[in-house]
């Protein structure tokens, strides 16, 4: 990093929730400066409130183009028979937000995050949108600190899961698109999707159910209706497959870091069980059916 990078004004301060960020290098597989890991971990609602101090958001904007490149490049020599718009399609499956927020779960970046009181109150350190740009932030934070060829390294510790299984996911390269073919495939008829809502307006947590023929097949849960779906119907494609399915990446890792050189470890969605929907629609009646908010 140049002496004009280490001079940046950065905000001071802990992180607003517990959070410990040397066990960040750890996941990380590199330390990374602590002025500019400070920097990379300011979402701007925390700026505002103390006086508008820099924010994350020039590092989201470097560690996007870092990660890009990184991927396309891995793309591109490991399928060199794919065609320019199927490599589009499986970056796309890679580099999007819910994956991005999955792997900041995966090395617990929310509770490293330092947010103003308003997100801290409505569950900022759980959305995806706050989450998936902290981790490009750090990713941004690593290039400068270390260079291209280490931000590499990164990037493959902690994508290469998704990577790994994006091209098994069928042309749409998403889960809900991937269980639709499957389905078809297997004459299974078209899967149907059943979602509830619990929790207060601030902190909603959606819960999807995905039948098939009329048999449940698949449950899942997320703090938006796209992303309860498709966690859903990743468990019902891994349920008709008999195998294991990564359908977010790292996201949610229960056995913590991955182990230093390798690659976060890629973990089976959970399953919830829900109750089996009512003849109304809904998913048991103490949860009434979600409409199109949240998707």
């Amino acid at each position: 990093m140049s002496d004009g990078d280490r001079g940046t004004t950065v905000p001071t301060g802990e992180p607003s929730a517990a959070g410990d960020p040397s066990v960040l290098a750890d996941r990380l597989g590199v330390a990374v400066d602590p002025a500019l890991l400070e920097l990379a971990l300011t979402h701007r609602s925390y700026a505002y409130e103390h006086g508008r101090i820099p924010t994350n958001e020039r590092l989201e904007f470097l560690g996007d183009a870092v990660l890009g490149i990184v991927i396309t490049d891995a793309l591109y020599h490991r399928h060199p028979d794919l065609p320019e718009g199927r490599l589009a399609k499986l970056r796309a499956s890679v580099v999007n937000m819910h994956a991005l927020a999955g792997v900041g779960r995966a090395v617990g970046l929310g509770a490293l995050l330092r947010l103003g009181r308003g997100e801290e109150l409505t569950g900022g350190r759980d959305k995806e949108s706050i989450v998936a740009d902290a981790v490009e932030a750090v990713l941004g934070a690593v290039y400068l600190d270390h260079g291209l060829e280490t931000a590499r390294a990164v990037v493959h510790r902690l994508f290469d899961p998704l990577l790994q299984e994006a091209p098994g996911r069928g042309a749409g390269l998403d889960w809900k698109t991937s269980l639709q073919e499957l389905a078809s495939v297997e004459g299974l008829g078209a899967p149907e999707y059943h979602v509830g809502e619990e929790g207060p307006d601030h902190a909603k947590t959606f819960r999807a159910q995905v039948l098939l023929g009329g048999a449940a097949r698949g449950s899942g849960s997320g703090r938006t209706k796209k992303e309860a779906e498709q966690r859903a119907a990743a468990a019902a494609y891994e349920d008709i497959r008999g195998t294991e399915v990564e359908g977010d990446g790292p996201a949610g890792n229960p056995a913590g870091p991955a182990p230093a050189g390798g690659p976060v470890a890629s973990p089976r969605l959970p399953v919830l069980d829900l109750p089996t929907p009512q003849a109304n629609g809904s998913v048991g009646s103490p949860v009434p059916p979600a409409a199109s908010a949240g998707d």
